[in-house]
């Protein structure tokens, strides 16, 4: 069997009263790429650290290429070829895109820095990771994903024998998350070494040879990622079954008759003749595959769309919201699927970001933006999620995946909706931030909302839900209590649209 390229044995970090480190063991074999996955807290980013050099451990040893090694500094560690590109931009605004890519090591000819050797050795690396942007602009003039990617170059120029990437592409958006796992397939292919931190498990699966789950600064288990499922690998990372993760449901703490959200008939683009009721304090699930009609059907009850015939009536008397001004008006709000795009901006503060519905939807009060007002919301909306910020003016793109959603998720709390629309909300976020998420929108049913939930995770349909809403090819295919549903019949249902017979079920 090949020697490991890195050894980490026994190794022990403290801060203070909190263990980050307790006696992790890891071994990296030459020229794969192998996922460190766990919760926050689990150890991941504090072992990558003291594999780059920035954390010094209160014990244990690494071990290079068959030698234990001192890695003491940063420097230390790029001598002995480890890079490392953190979730955190490390860059200098103000320099140039050169400037960043050769810092401390610009090359020289006749003893001055030659910005001509910069763009010879940069221009096939920018070429590869598809980054075209003028070299000699600040840096800080780019967009955050193209400041990941130039962060990704800068390290990739030194030529590290082992490459660790934490949370690479959590400022990239699809198109360019895909070409920096095709860039990763090429260092492999060239036998490059890397180590890969990330929650997004889907990535993980599709990037990785090897895993190692950790869990409360200890790994639990290293196996090839093709021995190995998602469901196992949260069940590692948590310490139980996934489906622990979902609460119970809440005491109903609303009193008075109940809610309605009545939809009758809609129809438009791929859906036809969508019908169904919905009360408050129930959490309705709708499942479906990608183009059923699931996103469709939420953007029509949120005044995004425009049905081509049908209605609904909302619990205020009122029809479908004709924008979603109105819509966040009438107390309707959406937690959408890709929040980066549709429900942050990303480059504003936590404090801003929370205010955005407060101040830009609704009639009462100023219509202008007090920042002290938006500081007291957010603080509020800090301490109810427990989001992880420093402060109330942090720019939300430098949040965690989870921490954005819960900024989301705090903007509509503000003006207590009485119907919240969930399109996918737990999507891309760790183990921990989902279970925070969960407990949320039992409270929110428990508060008497009506919560219209939409996930492509079928166990988060079958443990959170009351009802279970199938939509197969636009058409409403079935309905069914989710205590009446397994993850293989609920499948079948999207995957034909019909419930499987007893010998289908009995085969699969």
């Amino acid at each position: 069997m090949t020697a490991p390229l890195v050894s980490v044995r026994d190794l022990r970090k403290h801060y203070g009263g909190v263990t980050a480190l307790d006696g992790l063991n890891l071994e990296v074999a030459p020229g794969l790429i192998h996922a460190v996955v766990g919760e926050n807290g689990a150890g991941k980013s504090t072992l990558m650290k003291a594999l780059a050099g920035a954390v010094k451990p209160d014990s244990g040893q690494i071990w290079l290429e068959g030698r234990e090694v001192a890695l003491d500094s940063p420097a230390a560690a790029r001598r002995r070829g480890v890079g490392i590109v953190y979730q955190e931009l490390s860059l200098f605004p103000q320099r140039s895109v050169l400037a960043n890519l050769f810092v401390n090591r610009e090359p020289r000819r006749y003893g001055l820095v030659s910005t001509e050797a910069m763009r010879e050795q940069s221009r096939d690396m920018l070429a590869r990771l598809g980054l075209r942007v003028d070299v000699d602009a600040p840096v800080g003039r780019l967009t955050i994903g193209e400041q990941q990617l130039v962060e990704l170059a800068r390290v990739l120029l030194e030529q590290p024998r082992l490459l660790i990437l934490d949370e690479p592409n959590s400022a990239l958006n699809q198109r360019e998350t895909d070409r920096l796992l095709g860039v990763l397939r090429e260092l492999r292919s060239a036998g490059c070494t890397m180590l890969y931190v990330s929650h997004r498990l889907e990535e993980v699966f599709a990037i990785s040879d090897r895993i190692t789950v950790t869990r409360n600064g200890r790994d639990v288990f290293t196996r090839d990622r093709a021995e190995l499922s998602i469901p196992e690998v949260i069940d590692g990372m948590i310490g139980a079954h996934q489906e622990s993760l979902f609460p119970p449901p809440l005491p109903t703490r609303k009193t008075g008759a109940p809610e309605q959200l009545s939809v009758r008939g809609l129809s438009g683009f791929e859906l036809e003749n969508i019908s169904f009721t919905a009360k408050s304090g129930e959490i309705v699930g709708f499942a479906g595959l990608e183009g059923a009609g699931v996103s469709t059907l939420l953007s029509f009850l949120y005044g995004v769309r425009k049905p081509r015939s049908g209605a609904a009536t909302f619990p205020d008397g009122g029809g479908l919201p004709r924008s979603a001004t109105q819509a966040a008006r009438r107390g309707v709000g959406m937690v959408p699927a890709d929040r980066r795009r549709a429900g942050l901006m990303l480059d504003q503060s936590l404090a801003f970001n929370i205010s955005q519905v407060v101040v830009g939807a609704l009639n009462s009060g100023s219509a202008l933006f007090s920042p002290s007002e938006a500081r007291t919301r957010a603080a509020r909306q800090i301490e109810r999620l427990r989001i992880k910020t420093r402060s109330p003016l942090a720019i939300v793109n430098h949040l965690s995946g989870g921490n954005q959603q819960k900024v989301v998720l705090g903007k509509w709390l503000e003006i207590a909706p009485s119907v919240i629309l969930l399109d996918d909300p737990t999507r891309g976020v760790d183990i921990g931030a989902k279970r925070e998420i969960y407990d949320l929108i039992r409270q929110m049913s428990a508060e008497g909302k009506i919560v219209l939930f939409s996930s492509t995770e079928f166990p988060e349909l079958i443990g959170l839900c009351d009802r279970i809403l199938v939509l197969y090819r636009g058409r409403l295919a079935g309905e069914a209590a989710a205590g009446e549903l397994d993850n293989r019949t609920l499948l079948h249902l999207i995957n034909t649209g019909e419930r499987p017979t007893r010998r289908e079920s009995a085969s699969s």
